[in-house]
This record gives structure tokens, C-alpha cells and sequence, in this order.
């Protein structure tokens, strides 16, 4: 078995990502074929994207020329420096080969040898299954930590108006004085830099678990880079948001909407300055945000969305609209 870093002229390379998407398709779909998953344009879309933030760096395995395992290291690079996550899939028929601890053991020399002192992944999990499912016992296995848990939660689409326009109209009276508008795509250049400041804040305000975040570095030039990749992926990024009466933003909703074949939005955050909550704009901008997808397109047929299980006040705004959980995201955690 080879185990090979991945430079720019494989990434470059068509067939050498198609190999990476096929493998990470088949081991990430494996027991749970209905999940949503990206396409391939989607794919090397955002791979090929810049992101000032953070570093890439992506390893195969290969038998032969066969590729059987796929892995990407990501590396921050201007806030939260200590830490690195990584995604790793094997090959469904090269399982117990020891492929997955040999690729594991490649990243986390790379992360050591960076000076991260703390290494991160995830895995889709059976949601009535997630203390014993092999993944888990994988991890521990190998000297993870469970760090937390997150919901995967789906809405199935559409939702009827009425009931979209019932959240706005309960919501509404809780913040005079507030807008709520939606911006497609490029956002005005005046509202960029508070946007920036509260998306920053995500990270230290969201429940994390045993891991503790510090906020993130998030400038307009950042944010122009993150516009691109979405482009380059073949979407549209749907931005409500509420303001305040000297327009600074307050809160946002974000809606990945597919521009091809794909029926699957996907729900990329909600998140209200903390200074400003207990006004529903979380429900509002949701829903508002809502609203404008479907009248784009009226073929979509679900959201997904995932968030802390502890993460009371969102948990309860999804299921209030709906959203019902299907599977947990277990977040893992190795320190050194």
C-alpha cells in the first residue's frame, strides 16, 4: 500500500478527483444510501477554492493504482492555531485492512509535526446507535474523545406558505425596530463588516462540547473567498438577515440552494448577536430565508440541517418548523 500527499497537479486532475469523490462517496453513504450527498461539481468545486483561513491538504492510499482511501487535512491558519480536522474514508471493500489507522497515523504526524496540539473529525452515526457503532469504537480505538454530539435534522420541502407567513407574522412583534432582508449571492458592501463580526462569534457562542473555540477570524476578504467557493460549487447562497436601525447585522440565516440537478438545500447556519436575542430573529430570518428559496424553486424537495443537541433555543425553532432528527454527527477529539 502507498500512501501518497496530494499536491495541486492531482488536484488539478479530473480523474485523480473523481477516484477521491467515488471512494468518499461510497464509504460515507455506506448503511445510510438516502442521506444527501454533494456531486461531484459540488466537489471539486470547493477542493479547488481558495480559503485564506485554512490550509489543505488532501492523502490517498492506494493498492496498486487503485485508489482505497481518501483524507483531508485542514489546518487553521489565523485564529484557533492548536487545532486541525481531518476527514478520512476507506474504500467499502478494503475495510480491516488497516488502511484507516495507516492514514490515520500519516495526518496526525502531519498535524504533530505543524504544532497542533489538538485534532478533530466527525462521523454520521445511526441516530439509535451512536454509543456502540463501530465508527465510534473505531475512534476510540485509535485514542479519540467523544466531544459532542449534533443532530442531523431534515424539512422536508415545500412548506406552505401560510405557515411560513404564520412564524413572520408570530415573530414580528418581538423585534420593532429591526428589518429583516435577503440578499442573494453578494452582499452589500456596507453590511459586510458586521456580518463578518457575527459570523466570527459563531464558534464561541455555539455549544462545542469538551472543545472550546476561540473566535473566529473572519475579514470581507474571507468572506468574498467563501462567495467564490460557493459559486465555483454551483450554488447560490441565500443571506437574511436582520438589522438594526443603523444597519449593522445582527442576526443571518444561510441557505446553500443547489443551481443543478440537486433538490437538497442545505441549512449552513442561524446564528443572532448575543446582544441581541430574545427578539425571535432567529425564527424570522429562518423563515423569511425559507420563503425566498422556495420561490426560486419550487422543485426542492428538503433542507438538512444539523446542530448541538444542547443547543436548546435552535433545537426547539427547527422542530418547530419541522424539522425532525434522522441521524447524529459524532464529533471526536485527540489532544497531545
Amino acid at each position: 500500500m502507498d500512501i501518497r500527499e496530494l499536491g495541486a497537479e492531482a488536484l488539478a486532475d479530473d480523474a485523480v478527483m473523481r477516484d477521491f469523490y467515488d471512494v468518499s462517496r461510497r464509504a460515507e453513504l455506506l448503511g445510510r444510501e438516502q442521506a444527501p450527498f454533494w456531486g461531484f461539481d459540488e466537489f471539486v468545486g470547493a477542493f479547488r477554492s481558495e480559503d485564506s483561513g485554512e490550509r489543505q491538504q488532501l492523502f490517498a492510499a492506494y493498492d496498486g493504482d487503485r485508489m482505497v482511501s481518501a483524507a483531508v487535512l485542514w489546518s487553521f491558519l489565523l485564529d484557533n492555531t492548536e487545532k486541525a480536522f481531518f476527514s478520512l474514508d476507506v474504500d467499502v471493500p478494503d475495510r480491516r485492512r488497516g488502511i484507516g489507522r495507516a492514514m490515520l497515523e500519516v495526518m496526525e504526524r502531519v498535524a504533530r509535526d505543524d504544532n497542533r496540539r489538538l485534532l478533530l473529525t466527525d462521523s454520521k452515526l445511526p441516530y439509535d446507535d451512536r454509543d456502540n457503532h463501530g465508527y465510534r469504537q473505531f475512534a476510540t480505538a485509535c485514542g479519540y474523545e467523544l466531544a459532542n454530539y449534533e443532530v442531523v435534522r431534515h424539512l422536508p420541502l415545500p412548506v406552505p406558505d401560510e405557515q411560513i407567513q404564520a412564524w413572520i407574522d408570530e415573530a414580528a412583534p418581538r423585534h420593532p425596530g429591526y428589518t429583516i432582508e435577503t440578499f442573494v449571492h453578494d452582499v452589500p458592501a456596507d453590511l459586510v463588516e458586521s456580518l463578518c463580526v457575527l459570523l466570527g462569534q459563531l464558534a464561541v457562542d455555539a455549544p462545542t462540547g469538551t472543545v472550546d473555540f476561540e473566535e473566529e477570524t473572519m475579514t470581507p476578504e474571507r468572506f468574498a473567498e467563501m462567495l467564490d467557493t460557493v459559486k465555483a460549487m454551483n450554488r447560490a447562497r441565500y443571506e437574511t438577515v436582520a438589522l438594526t436601525p443603523d444597519r449593522q447585522v445582527v442576526a443571518q440565516s444561510t441557505l446553500s440552494v443547489p443551481l443543478g440537478e440537486s433538490t437538497t438545500v442545505y441549512q449552513w447556519g442561524t446564528f443572532v448577536h448575543r446582544e441581541h436575542r430574545g427578539h425571535q430573529l432567529g425564527l424570522a430570518t429562518k423563515a423569511v430565508n425559507l420563503r425566498a428559496v422556495q420561490s426560486y424553486r419550487d422543485d426542492l424537495t428538503l433542507i438538512t440541517t444539523q446542530n448541538a443537541e444542547t443547543n436548546d433555543y435552535m433545537v426547539s425553532i427547527n422542530e418547530r418548523m419541522g424539522f425532525r432528527p434522522v441521524e447524529v454527527s459524532a464529533e471526536f477529539a485527540k489532544r497531545w
